[in-house]
């Protein structure tokens, strides 16, 4: 059997745990911050874990991760 590609826009986007639980950067911390509260931009400094249902989906991405 061939080996599988991992695909790079998924790697570069989240990070697998050692226990297998998939995190990701949250999103809304690009522009337009000036109207946020500081505390919404500190709380968007902390990873996301990534809901199970996804968390399939994108393993399944990233084969040899």
């Amino acid at each position: 059997m061939p080996k599988l590609k991992t695909h790079k826009g998924t790697k570069a986007r989240v990070k697998i745990t050692g226990r297998g639980k998939v995190t990701a950067m949250r999103s809304g911390k690009r522009h337009l911050n000036y109207k946020k509260s500081g505390k919404r931009i500190r709380q968007g400094r902390t990873d996301l874990l990534v809901a199970e249902s996804e968390a399939v989906r994108i393993k399944r991405l990233l084969p040899y991760e």
